[in-house]
């Protein structure tokens, strides 16, 4: 629904841009060139899409041994303590526990294949426990906003693309990603804790806190007091050295495992390919109606208001042009992956803008979709809170975002 109406508001406006050229500035060429523009970047979307193929295969594959080898599962005891205090009224015994750990541990691990359907799995087993079955419960919509947080430690795609568009270092945009989602997570489980009355002081949660706090403000601490190009060493060390030791430990697991991991890679791989396939109609379609719209003009007079706006309150303007990535996130996944593609490929891959437009499509997920599908599957028409509580998680991971940019990639 939702890509629907963004896709023609995008050509849409884009026709009322150019009647406008062309009536007010006499620019009768302008129909020719939107629709230039159009020809062009169908080309280029699949060139691109095909373009992601081996990179794809390669992560997915990869992810697929870390599975088979019951990493996903190593992560889901892990925060089980943690869980249950966050969910007191789902019994510890109850299958939702295990549907809601095995949930988040893939999407931590990038599995988006696998952590969907435990999702809707857990949003059922949760509305078992549920004694109104047209509203949200407490537990369902803290699940939600955890999901909707994005919680991802791996941001394969983001870094595909980013490979593909010619990134210098692919993988420079990893602790970015990781230091914004967790300040979303945490801004996620604290509003939503405010409004359900969760006790959080406990020595459980507290430990949690204060441990991977402390981390991740230390090592911001660090990045900040370095140069540019001490950062730029730095960080690709330490994302380059975090990938490379997380792609061992799943081999060296599916060795004690007796996984066999060629196997695995190869499965995985496969899907990496049917995956590139897929996304082509979708990024077509999305980089289209940005193209017509851009080449249009409308995308320059939107983009100029919103400069405006922001020099009355003296905030940079450097972070506009990557601002559709974050409006189009909470609404659309693939929208607001054209969005980030178009940023890099307008600006550059390495660009601020560019690199900018990857941290926000990496802090979260898409809200809204996720709100129609969790809740959709289970018939649950009243979500009290979810709404808020996800969306706020949306703002503090852009504000994140933005300033972590700052600290990383100065312009």
């Amino acid at each position: 629904m939702f890509l629907n109406i963004i896709w023609l508001l995008f050509f849409g406006g884009a026709f009322v841009a150019c009647l406008a050229q062309w009536l007010y500035l006499g620019n009768s060429g302008i129909f020719n060139d939107v629709m230039q523009s159009v020809f062009a970047m169908s080309k280029t979307s699949f060139e691109i899409a095909i373009g992601l193929t081996g990179i794809l295969a390669f992560w997915l594959g990869m992810m697929k041994i870390g599975e088979k080898a019951g990493a996903v599962q190593m992560l889901a005891k892990l925060v089980a303590p943690l869980m249950k205090r966050l969910f007191p009224s789902v019994p510890v015994e109850h299958p939702a526990m295990g549907s809601m750990l095995m949930n988040m541990s893939a999407n931590m691990l990038g599995l988006d294949n696998a952590a969907t359907p435990l999702g809707l799995k857990a949003m059922k087993e949760l509305q078992e426990l549920n004694p109104q079955k047209d509203t949200a419960s407490d537990a369902q919509i803290l699940f939600l906003v955890l999901n909707a947080s994005g919680l991802t430690l791996i941001p394969v795609t983001i870094m595909t693309y980013r490979a593909k568009l010619g990134a210098a270092n692919p993988a420079d945009i990893f602790l970015p990603i990781l230091f914004a989602t967790f300040f979303s997570t945490v801004a996620g489980i604290l509003v939503t804790a405010f409004f359900q009355k969760i006790e959080i002081k406990n020595i459980v949660f507290i430990s949690w806190f204060v441990g991977l706090s402390s981390a991740v403000f230390g090592s911001l601490f660090y990045f900040s007091m370095l140069s540019a190009e001490e950062m730029g060493v730095a960080s690709a060390f330490l994302g380059g050295i975090i990938l490379f030791s997380i792609v061992m430990f799943f081999l060296i697991l599916a060795a004690v495992k007796k996984v066999m991991p060629f196997d695995a890679f190869v499965e995985g791989a496969k899907e990496g390919f049917s995956t590139a396939v897929m996304i082509i109609p979708y990024l077509i379609a999305i980089l289209v109606g940005v193209a017509a719209f851009r080449a249009s003009g409308a995308m320059d007079f939107i983009m100029g208001g919103i400069v405006a706006a922001f020099n009355v309150f003296g905030i940079p303007s450097d972070v506009v042009p990557s601002l559709p990535t974050a409006f189009m996130k909470p609404l659309s996944g693939s929208g607001a992956r054209g969005m980030m593609v178009d940023a890099m490929q307008t600006y550059g891959a390495d660009s601020f803008v560019g690199r900018l437009s990857c941290i926000f499509q990496g802090t979260t997920d898409t809200t809204f979709y996720i709100l129609a599908v969790y809740f959709g599957s289970v018939a649950i028409r009243k979500t009290r809170h979810a709404v808020f509580c996800g969306l706020t998680t949306d703002v503090v991971s852009a504000i994140s975002a933005i300033t972590i940019a700052y600290i990383f990639f100065p312009p």
